[in-house]
C-alpha cells in the first residue's frame, strides 16, 4: 500500500510531528528529542517504524536510536551540526513564497548555467549564489543547474559524496536560504536544476546505509563499489526512498527540475527501470512542468524517447560526445577517452545533426559498441557543452579550455555551442573566460581522507593523456584556488570574452525555433544554417566559406568590442576570408 507524500522523516503536523523511519531487519526504535524525551517507534509492515509525537514543532533537534544505537534521520530536512549530529525537525509550509506567478520553462528554452554553490561566489552561500541573480538574467542564461546540494562531511565537498540526501549543505545555508535562492531566481525569470546522486552513497555519513544495509546491492557493482538496490528483494522501499527524495525537492523548494548524476550506474533489470518509475512520478505530479535530465554516457536513445515508443521519457540527456569531439578538433588530444574521436569537423558536424556520434559502432575506449540510433530526437533533448565540472577537473590541473586555446578558437566554437539548437550548457565562469581551475575537492577526515588524496593519484595515473601532478584534494588551497574570481568581468580581456558571450545569447533567442542542419565544408570549418541565417565558423585559419554578394554579414567574434587585436573575417566575391580562427553569422545566404 502506498504511503501519502511525505512518507519518511520529521513531518510536521497540527498539534505535533510524525516520525517515520525505514530500519529493516532491525527489531526496535525510538526517537530521541533534544532535551524532550524519547517516544518509542511503531514496528509496521516492510521494516517501517512510526511514532507520533504530540507536542513536537519545528525546530527541535532528535536522533533515532536504532537497537540501540543513535543515528540522525537518513530523510532529514538540516543537519546543522554536520551529517553526523542531530537531525533538526523542519516545517517547509511555513515558508512564505512569492512565485505562484511561475510557470516554469520549456525545455526548448532552456541555457543552463551549472555552478557550485561553495566556489561560485567569495561567501559560498544560497545568498551568495541569490546575489549574483540579476547577474546571470542580464547574461542571457535561463536556468541555473546547482551542483549537489546536498549535506556531505566537512567543510567542503563537490557533493557527490552524498550523506544527508534531504537535508541542504548546511555550510551553504538553512533549508530556507536554498528557498530563498530559488524564489529569487523564479522572481528574476531564471528556472532551478538540481543535480541529484541516486547511484551511490558517499563513504562517510550515509546514514541511510546504516539503517538499512540492503541499500546497496549483493548482485550489482558500479565505479563506486556495490550499486544501489533497485532490482530483486527490497527493491520496492529502495526506489520508493528515491522517488520521494526527488519529489522532496521539487515539491519543498519548488525547483523546476533534476539532473540526475550517472544515470549508468543505475543498475536495475526490473521489468519497469527505475528511471521510467521516476519520470512517471515527476510527469503526473501535477502543477507545473518539471524536468528530468541524465547524464549518462552510453548514447541510449531510450532514455528520452516516449513511453509509448519503449522509452523512459526523461527530458534531456548529456551528450559527452560533443564535449570530446570540440576538445579532439581544438587541441589534438587523443588519450584517455578522446581515443574514440578524431580531429575532423566533419565528425564534429555530424555530433550537431544527431546529438551524438556513436550510435552503434565500435568504440576502443569502452571496448565494444557503444550507443544506439538517435534518429527523429528533438535537438534540444540533447545538452550540449565545451566544458563542465567533469570535465574540466577530470585534468590534473583543472584547467578550463579557454587556457587551452587562443580567444579567437574560444569565441568561434561558444558560438558553435550557443547557435546550435542543442540545449546548451555553460559551466560557471565560461562566459568570461575565467582563469580560475575547478579542482576536484574534498574535506574528509582521518584515514579516509587520506585514502581519497592516494586513490586520487592512482585515478589520474590511470588515464593515458591525463599525466600531470594534480593537486591534493584534501588541501584546503585546492577548494580556495577553484572559487571563481569576480574582479575578473570588468577587466579586459574577460570584459570583451563576457560582451562576446551576451551577444551570442541574444543571437540564440533570435535563432530559436528556426530548422537547423549543420556541414563542414571544408576541414576545419561548421557551417550551421537556421533558417534565413547561416552561421560559418572557422576553427582555423586561412579558410574561404561560401557567403553570397548579396547575403549581409550580422555579427562576427572579431568585433572590436570583444577583442584588443580584431581579425575579422574579409569578403571577397562570394565568400568570406577567415585569417584566423573566427565565426560570422549571415543573413540571407540562400
Amino acid at each position: 500500500m502506498k504511503t501519502a507524500y511525505p512518507s519518511l522523516g520529521a513531518v510536521v503536523g497540527d498539534g505535533g510531528v510524525r516520525f517515520r523511519l525505514w530500519a529493516p531487519g532491525a527489531s526496535r526504535a525510538e526517537v530521541i528529542l533534544h532535551g524532550s524525551g524519547e517516544a518509542a517507534m511503531r514496528a509496521e509492515p516492510g521494516g517501517y517504524f512510526q511514532a507520533a509525537v504530540p507536542g513536537a514543532a519545528a525546530g527541535a533537534r532528535y536522533r533515532y536510536r536504532v537497537d540501540g544505537t543513535l543515528i540522525p534521520d537518513p530523510a532529514s530536512r538540516c543537519q546543522p551540526e554536520g551529517v553526523h549530529g542531530p537531525s533538526q525537525i523542519v516545517d517547509p509550509r511555513a515558508y512564505r513564497w512569492h512565485d505562484a506567478a511561475w510557470a516554469g520553462l520549456p525545455l526548448e528554452s532552456l541555457v543552463l548555467y551549472e555552478l557550485h554553490v561553495g566556489t561560485f561566489t567569495p561567501q559560498g552561500t544560497f545568498a551568495g549564489a541569490r546575489e549574483r541573480l540579476p547577474y546571470l538574467r542580464d547574461l542571457g542564461v535561463t536556468a541555473i543547474e546547482l551542483m549537489p546540494v546536498s549535506d556531505f562531511p566537512g567543510r567542503w565537498n563537490w557533493g557527490y559524496d552524498p550523506a544527508a540526501l534531504f537535508a541542504p549543505a548546511r555550510v551553504y545555508g538553512a533549508p530556507d536560504d536554498l528557498r530563498d535562492l530559488v524564489d529569487a531566481a523564479h522572481g528574476a525569470g531564471l528556472a532551478v536544476i538540481l543535480d541529484v546522486v541516486y547511484n551511490h552513497f558517499g563513504p562517510d555519513g550515509a546514514y541511510a546505509v546504516a539503517a538499512a544495509p540492503v541499500f546497496l546491492s549483493s548482485r550489482h557493482r558500479t565505479p563506486w563499489g556495490p550499486a544501489v538496490t533497485l532490482d530483486g528483494e527490497a527493491s520496492d522501499a529502495v526506489r520508493a526512498f528515491f522517488v520521494e527524495n526527488a519529489l522532496h525537492w521539487l515539491r519543498e523548494y519548488h525547483l523546476d527540475g533534476l539532473r540526475l548524476d550517472a544515470t549508468h550506474a543505475l543498475v536495475d533489470d526490473s521489468p519497469r527501470h527505475f528511471l521510467a518509475e521516476l519520470a512517471g512520478v515527476v510527469c503526473a505530479h501535477g502543477g507545473r512542468p518539471r524536468l528530468l535530465i541524465a547524464e549518462d554516457n552510453r548514447n541510449l536513445d531510450r532514455l528520452v524517447r516516449p513511453p509509448e515508443e519503449g522509452g523512459y521519457g526523461l527530458d534531456a540527456v548529456w551528450s559527452d560526445d560533443y564535449h570530446h569531439q570540440v576538445r579532439v578538433v581544438l587541441t589534438g588530444e587523443r588519450g584517455g577517452y578522446f581515443v574514440d574521436f578524431t580531429p575532423a569537423t566533419a565528425d564534429l558536424a555530424a555530433v550537431i545533426r544527431r546529438g551524438w556520434l556513436y550510435a552503434g559502432r565500435p568504440s576502443r575506449y569502452f571496448g565494444g559498441p557503444r550507443g544506439t540510433d538517435p534518429d527523429g530526437i528533438p535537438a534540444m533533448r540533447f545538452v550540449h557543452f565545451i566544458q563542465n565540472h567533469d570535465q574540466i577537473a577530470n585534468r590534473p590541473s583543472g584547467d578550463r579550455l579557454s587556457a587551452a586555446v587562443a580567444p579567437s578558437t574560444y569565441r568561434a566554437v561558444s558560438a558553435l555551442l550557443l547557435c546550435a539548437p542543442q540545449t546548451p550548457l555553460l559551466f560557471m565562469g565560461q562566459e568570461w573566460a575565467a582563469s580560475s581551475p575547478f579542482l576536484y575537492f574534498t574535506d574528509h577526515a582521518g584515514e579516509l581522507g587520506r585514502q581519497v588524496s592516494r586513490g586520487r593519484r592512482l585515478e589520474l595515473a590511470a588515464m593515458p593523456g591525463f599525466a600531470g601532478t594534480a593537486p591534493d584534494p584534501q588541501e584546503p588551497e585546492t577548494f580556495g584556488r577553484s572559487r571563481l574570481r569576480w574582479a575578473e568581468p570588468a577587466a579586459e580581456p574577460h570584459a570583451g570574452m563576457l560582451r562576446c558571450y551576451r551577444d551570442l545569447l541574444a543571437w540564440r533567442r533570435r535563432l530559436s525555433g528556426l530548422d537547423a542542419d549543420a556541414a563542414s565544408p571544408v576541414d576545419g570549418a561548421v557551417v550551421l544554417r537556421r533558417g534565413m541565417y547561416r552561421i560559418l565558423v572557422a576553427l582555423r585559419g586561412g579558410l574561404s566559406l561560401p557567403c553570397p554578394e548579396d547575403a549581409a554579414v550580422v555579427w562576427h567574434s572579431e568585433d572590436p568590442a570583444y577583442t584588443a587585436r580584431p581579425d575579422p573575417p574579409v569578403r571577397d566575391g562570394g565568400v568570406l576570408r577567415f585569417g584566423g580562427p573566427a565565426a560570422a553569422i549571415v543573413e540571407g545566404a540562400g
